[in-house]
């Protein structure tokens, strides 16, 4: 160095910087940040900081803070939370495309079970079953149901913690099914009793015989427009229960019997007239809810925790008048429920990890789990399920565990969120043009064979 002063001056500087206390976590295991000492305010203050990034989801957010806030009172932890809540879209954008996961930017994240293959493939995100070993969750794996654990697990490596469920069933209106002149009416017409769908042919039948069109009242409503998601849970139920596969071998066929006969069905639900809610090519999943909520459909096909807001929201037109069921299933076929969650992931490039696992295993004691079903969080644990005021506040979830019983994944593939996308569109041409199904499956087919072939 040219100038022997400076250099003297530039050391004291990074003595100085040296001594910075970086977190003061009281916790067991503390593991300080790795890397270099930071050069910059910026790096700093990211030290001083617990990043989350989450699902924008108003219980979720508070459910987070109040966990934090109990979690550093009992921890000592003294870092500044800062909770950035995002758009699922956005959210997935964060995380994968910009590698937020990897680049430092984030704690603890919400990911989504869609996403874990490929959280898992490209190394995003920490692999807790050191964690779990040395101080696991109480009851761990015991208190939840093996149906929120598998798709987290990939060999030996777990990468994440339920944190807010939504298996799908059936939801319907109990004023319409309970309903005495209906109920005559259906047997006169039908020779038999009205009860809750237990087929596809049931569901088509009660939905023609059930809708209003004259008081804005349909027989169904789906979330039809194309947003990667809604639709596909759909198309998956429809054909799952049907007896046919998404995937053989890690080979995705779209082009089989048992999908060309879910399409033609979902086709003909659309093409009776007022049997489907008229806007349901335009909602995606938050318009179609709002939907149902406002009293425009009889059924659905939906995740559980929308039955749940129908109970709890101020906004609800049906509080008190839903219940939930199976869904329903082609004859000579089982129900089957699609199951998907969100977890507590830790990113790959957090310099907090110790304390990001505490503040996880934190979220996931029974109280809290419990709370956050109060609070309009769908609740993961066994004993919240079972739990005597969750089922007298929402009394749905005593059929929680029932419905995790016939529970399914969609499968576990790097690539799902691109051919997800092809689903949908295949969906969408369904309803939307008069191409012959075998035309528009085998167009979807060819699609999905050049993504899965880049991926080989």
């Amino acid at each position: 160095m040219k100038h022997p002063k400076l250099a003297t001056v530039y050391l004291v500087v990074l003595l100085c910087a040296a001594c910075v206390p970086r977190h003061r976590y009281a916790g067991p295991n503390v593991t300080p940040p790795n890397g270099a000492e930071a050069d910059s305010q910026e790096q700093i203050d990211r030290e001083d900081k617990f990043r989350i990034a989450i699902w924008e989801f108003g219980p979720i957010e508070k459910s987070i803070r109040r966990e934090w806030e109990s979690f550093c009172k009992e921890s000592g932890c003294d870092l500044r939370l800062e909770l950035v809540s995002m758009d699922r879209q956005p959210l997935y954008e964060t995380l994968f495309e910009k590698e937020g996961l990897k680049t430092g930017d984030w704690d603890i994240a919400l990911v989504h079970t869609d996403w874990l293959a490929e959280a898992h493939e490209t190394g995003a995100v920490t692999d807790l079953k050191p964690y779990i070993t040395e101080n696991p969750p109480g009851d761990y794996p015991e208190g939840w149901a093996p149906s929120l654990l598998r798709l987290q697990e990939f060999g030996d490596e777990i990468i994440g913690l339920p944190y807010h469920d939504g298996p799908e069933c059936l939801i319907y209106r109990t004023d319409m099914f309970d309903d005495e002149t209906l109920k005559k009416v259906h047997w006169a017409k039908f020779g038999m009793e009205m009860h809750p769908p237990e087929t596809w042919e049931d569901f088509a039948r009660l939905a023609q015989y059930l809708k209003r069109p004259e008081d804005y009242l349909y027989g169904t409503v789906f979330a039809a427009y194309p947003d990667g998601r809604k639709t596909v849970y759909n198309i998956c139920l429809l054909l799952w229960t049907r007896g046919g596969e998404l995937s053989d071998g890690g080979k995705m066929r779209v082009d089989t019997p048992e999908m060309i006969d879910a399409l033609t069905y979902y086709r003909s639900l659309f093409g009776k007239s007022s049997i489907v809610h008229p806007k349901a090519r335009e909602f995606d999943s938050t318009a179609s809810d709002d939907a149902f909520l406002r009293g425009e459909a009889v059924m659905m096909i939906n995740r559980f925790g929308f039955a749940a807001v129908c109970e709890t929201s101020e906004d609800s037109k049906v509080r008190g008048k839903v219940a939930i069921a199976p869904v329903p299933h082609a004859k000579g076929h089982k129900s089957a429920s699609l199951n998907c969650y969100w977890l507590l992931c830790i990113p790959a490039g957090s310099p907090h990890k110790q304390v990001a696992y505490d503040f996880a295993r934190h979220c996931t004691s029974k109280a809290n789990d419990k709370q956050r079903s109060l609070d309009g969080v769908i609740g993961c644990r066994k004993s919240t399920w079972a739990d005597e005021e969750v089922v007298e506040a929402v009394p749905l979830y005593a059929q929680m565990e029932e419905l995790h019983e016939n529970a399914r994944e969609l499968p576990r593939l790097t690539d799902w969120v691109e051919l997800s996308e092809v689903i949908d569109r295949m969906a969408f041409d369904t309803i939307s043009t008069n191409d012959p199904i075998k035309s528009i499956t085998a167009r979807a087919q060819r699609q999905i064979d050049e993504v899965q072939e880049k991926r080989n």
